[in-house]
């Protein structure tokens, strides 16, 4: 048995909340979209009880195909880097910064400014 202690704040306020963990043995689910049978291990039910989470409905590869889907149908715009000029796409329609739009970064100037 473990216990795991986790803080929450807001406005003012700490709030203390007790996950009160058990062993867990790994469980076998079957993946709602092809089937086949997957383990949820005892490390990742933790993980899933401390980030309030449900238990995951798919196995990895329909996860990783499901995701690879949602990037691939991404519709892209055209724009202009804000800090090096450059073209570039971005996967939402940007707006001038006069209509209350933020400056575009291209992928290169946003890695370096998140460095």
């Amino acid at each position: 048995m473990k216990f795991l202690l986790m803080e929450k704040t807001g406005e003012g306020t700490c709030t203390f909340i007790f996950f009160l963990i058990y062993s867990m043995a790994d469980q076998d689910i079957t993946c709602r979209d092809c089937g086949n049978s997957f383990s949820f291990s005892e490390g990742e039910q933790e993980f899933y009880a401390t980030k309030e989470l449900s238990p995951p409905q798919r196995c990895k590869d329909c996860r990783s195909s499901r995701k690879a889907e949602r990037f691939s149908s991404r519709e892209m715009h055209a724009a202009v880097c804000a800090k090096c000029g450059a073209d570039c796409e971005v996967p939402f329609k940007p707006r001038p910064v006069e209509e209350g739009g933020k400056p575009v970064l291209c992928k290169e100037c946003f890695m370096a400014d998140r460095a």
